[in-house]
C-alpha cells in the first residue's frame, strides 16, 4: 500500500475519529472504505456502476414496522390511497 497526505479542517478530523472510534476501524481504513464506496473502484482498480444496494445502503432495514406479514396481508391496504380521492 502507498501512502498520502491530505490536510483536513480539526471539525472534519474530530468527525473522522469519532466515526472510526465507533465502526471500531482505523482512520485510514474509514477512509479507504469511504473512497471505494464513493469512488465506485472495485477491487481490481476498474471503475464500476454502483448497484441499488451500494446506493441505498443505508437506508436497508430503516423501515421495519415489526409485522411480518405487512406487504402480502390485505388488512393493512384498508383506505391505503384514500386521502388522494
Amino acid at each position: 500500500m502507498t501512502s498520502i497526505t491530505i490536510k483536513l479542517p480539526a471539525e472534519l478530523k474530530d468527525k473522522l475519529k469519532a466515526q472510526a472510534r465507533a465502526s471500531g476501524k482505523s482512520c485510514s481504513a474509514l477512509v479507504r472504505h469511504t473512497l471505494e464506496k464513493n469512488l465506485f473502484v472495485s477491487k481490481n482498480g476498474r471503475r464500476k456502476n454502483p448497484s441499488a444496494l451500494e446506493k441505498l445502503g443505508d437506508l436497508v432495514g430503516k423501515g421495519y414496522s415489526g409485522i411480518p406479514d405487512l406487504s402480502t396481508n390485505p388488512k393493512y391496504m384498508k383506505g391505503f390511497g384514500q386521502w388522494r380521492e
